[in-house]
């Protein structure tokens, strides 16, 4: 489900990646429409970089994020599988490992086609 970033969003896209001032995903030149994948696909120099961003989000930043991600308003499906680990790894220490094992599932099921 497509949505418009509010303000809380582009504080967390901002924190993620103080460099980049747009809303424009670089390779579309269309407006961001979730937080994470633009950053791991387009911001991010490599796995490592992008590890090192997201460690920089509060508690409450993960339990929004996890939030949208189970809401289906971010979307996790063009990630690659080495950023989608090192964000369940944050869900379970700072949310629960519940919470990463839903958001888990839902990535499969969103891979497979099925969602």
């Amino acid at each position: 489900m497509a949505r418009e970033l509010d303000e809380k969003d582009f504080a967390i896209l901002r924190k993620l990646a103080p460099e980049y001032s747009g809303i424009l995903c670089p390779e579309s030149g269309h407006e961001f429409r979730s937080i994470l994948p633009p950053v791991s696909n387009h911001i991010a120099t490599d796995e490592a970089d992008f590890a090192e961003r997201v460690a920089r989000l509060s508690d409450d930043e993960w339990e929004y994020l996890t939030d949208q991600i189970l809401s289906g308003r971010e979307d996790l499906g063009c990630m690659p599988e080495e950023d989608i680990e090192t964000i369940l790894a944050h869900i379970e220490k700072e949310v629960s490992p519940d919470a990463a094992e839903r958001v888990r599932r839902l990535y499969r099921l969103s891979e497979c086609g099925l969602l």
